[in-house]
């Protein structure tokens, strides 16, 4: 057995935890991989919206087994406040979730330390959302981090003391040393939630997983934010701190490359980006607000309004290309619904006059999308349950993006809820 991979080719909030909620019931076991509490999946059934930042999508489904792994990022009080939330909905959370010992736990210091160095960016911010992602993988790569493993160590107090002492010395630098009654007072909530974690199972999810797939077990992988936000091969510095292309699945999880069978690609019909950094496509008129207003398009977790744009091929293509992407997922294919004419970028023109069709090593700057133009189908789909239905207009759309991505679009999705979704019919 492979495991299959799921993760988002833009600029993160592509729509994955709808479509986790929705393939779940095919697998056994759901894995989130990386992130932590920035991210917001959203996923809405039965009259409800649910907004998870650190617990995977496949809860409310039947009963698989779902994984938080090593690669996550975990604040106990955050995921606390979302784990009481989601037991109080009827969710049986100790059951089905269990949690990777190898995960790093965000400190009360960390989300100090975050809203400090943000505020000594000046001007140069990188849009952080200050729950303390970033210095928690910088103390992850600088081998001071806390895992959720040392909770059961008998010298976890002196771990954990180093660490904020250490994150104390550095506040001092940045000229924001805590108030200690403060800091005491998020201390006992951070260690209350600590206690709580305890009441989970603790896993190994590189035996688990193995084991699983041996056992002929199927394993979905869930990665947050996107991949224009990779780490590595996304607008950096305008990034997160961990890998969320496919190969951060298997450093997250402890599963060798040879085990990745299907990787879906979420996009939407349009593209979004939330916070700081380069948005070559982003629209600053009336087509921008409308997507906007249509799309719902404000940040899950922080409420923050998304910048908005046409799709941009360019970097659609790349995100293919690093994340090995078998299987695209077009969502929030409604929301174009009432676009006379829809534009989609096939390349960049270049400060130097150039035009190129790869992504550049950076987009910051001057760069101008080149625009190819097609007819918008003027028909609400929200309604529609099956491809039969679907405007031959909106179909040509579709064929047009697989033609320029080489790649299956095989799931629609033409709403928010669980039932808005149409699996594409092939021969």
């Amino acid at each position: 057995m492979k495991v299959d991979v799921l993760l988002g080719l833009q600029w993160g909030d592509e729509g994955k935890g709808k479509v986790v909620d929705v393939l779940t019931p095919g697998y056994d076991i759901v894995a989130r991989f990386q992130g932590g509490p920035n991210a917001g999946h959203t996923l809405e059934f039965d009259n409800h919206k649910y907004v998870l930042r650190s617990i995977p999508s496949g809860v409310f489904q039947s009963g698989q087994t779902n994984i938080i792994g090593g690669g996550v990022v975990l604040d106990p009080v955050l995921f606390r406040e979302e784990a009481e939330a989601l037991e109080k909905s009827g969710v049986d959370l100790k059951k089905v979730l269990k949690l990777g010992r190898k995960a790093h736990l965000i400190m009360p210091t960390h989300r100090m330390l975050d809203a400090a160095g943000e505020k000594a960016k000046g001007d140069k911010k990188i849009g952080t959302t200050g729950k303390g992602i970033g210095p928690t993988y910088t103390d992850k790569i600088s081998r001071n981090g806390i895992r959720l493993g040392d909770t059961e160590r008998a010298d976890f107090a002196e771990r954990y003391a180093a660490a904020r002492k250490r994150h104390i010395e550095m506040l001092k630098g940045l000229g924001a040393e805590p108030e200690a009654e403060a800091l005491a007072a998020a201390e006992k909530t951070w260690m209350e939630a600590v206690d709580y974690l305890r009441e989970f199972e603790f896993i190994d999810t590189e035996h688990y997983l193995n084991k699983a797939l041996t056992d002929g077990k199927k394993v979905l992988c869930e990665g947050a934010q996107g991949t224009m936000l990779d780490v590595d091969f996304g607008s950096y510095p305008f990034v997160t701190s961990s890998n969320t292309v496919t190969a951060g699945a298997c450093t997250g999880l402890g599963v060798a490359p040879n085990r990745i069978g299907d990787v879906y690609g979420i996009f939407k019909a349009y593209c979004t980006r939330v916070g700081a950094g380069p948005f070559p496509t982003e629209l600053f008129d009336e087509d921008g607000k409308l997507m906007r207003d249509r799309g719902h398009e404000y940040g899950a977790v922080t409420g923050r309004e998304r910048r908005c744009g046409w799709i941009d091929l360019v970097a659609l293509r790349y995100a293919i290309m690093v994340d090995g992407v078998t299987k695209l997922i077009m969502m929030k294919s409604d929301v174009l619904d009432v676009f006379p004419e829809i534009k989609a970028c096939t390349a960049y023109r270049l400060k130097d006059g150039s035009v190129v069709t790869e992504f550049p090593f950076s987009v910051e700057g001057e760069i101008e999308p080149v625009y190819t133009s097609i007819p918008g189908w003027m028909t609400d789909m929200s309604g529609m349950k099956s491809e039969d239905e679907l405007p031959e207009k909106f179909l040509d759309y579709v064929a047009f993006l697989e033609k320029e991505l080489g790649v299956p679009v095989e799931i629609l999705s033409v709403g928010p809820d669980r039932e808005q979704t149409i699996v594409r019919k092939r021969s």
